[in-house]
């Protein structure tokens, strides 16, 4: 679905940082809604869609096991 979006875990990605969970979080969301830039009566749900997007993915992150 979002090809262009990289994967955050070792051994792909060593180091992650918050910017690029945003990025990924908010590209994401921008797939799912079909929005670049949603109108402003929309911009609110956007932003928590983002927010809670990258919450899940920074503790999905936190919590994963990579065996190498």
């Amino acid at each position: 679905m979002c090809r262009s979006i990289k994967t955050l875990r070792p051994p792909f990605q060593e180091i992650v940082t918050e910017e690029d969970v945003q990025a990924a979080a908010l590209q994401y969301v921008r797939k799912i809604s079909g929005f670049r830039a949603p109108a402003a009566h929309n911009s609110e749900a956007f932003d928590k869609a983002v927010a809670a997007v990258a919450a899940a993915t920074a503790e999905l992150l936190s919590t994963l096991q990579v065996r190498r």
